[in-house]
């Protein structure tokens, strides 16, 4: 659920501090973990540090941006892969194709 019109966006009020401290020439990542803070055209050409939990991953916002959230572009959880027995033997054909078609590049045509 969104929230409230009547309410209007949340920025959170020391990201907005640092962001007007910080002038646009001036290439500086400014470091947050304020992930639910929405992006505001006061952003615009900044590059953020989202903290995703472990690091900073920088983001730098851009006019398609505005609106959305801070941690929509930082993403907190690394995906691995789906598993079992049949995505591994699927996994070892596409490896064999591969080498075969390797295989095929590097023999001398007469």
């Amino acid at each position: 659920m969104s929230r409230s019109l009547k309410k209007g966006p949340f920025v959170d009020p020391r990201l907005i501090e640092k962001v007007l401290k910080v002038r646009k020439d001036e290439k500086v990542i400014i470091k947050t973990w304020a992930r639910y803070s929405t992006i505001s055209p006061e952003m615009i050409g900044f590059t953020f540090g989202v903290h995703n939990g472990k690091e900073f991953v920088p983001v730098y916002v851009s006019e398609d941006m505005v609106g959305h959230k801070l941690g929509e572009f930082s993403p907190s959880t690394k995906f691995v892969r789906h598993g079992g027995k049949m995505q591994r033997g699927l996994e070892q054909k596409a490896e064999q194709v591969e080498a075969s078609k390797i295989e095929t590049d590097k023999k001398p045509v007469k």
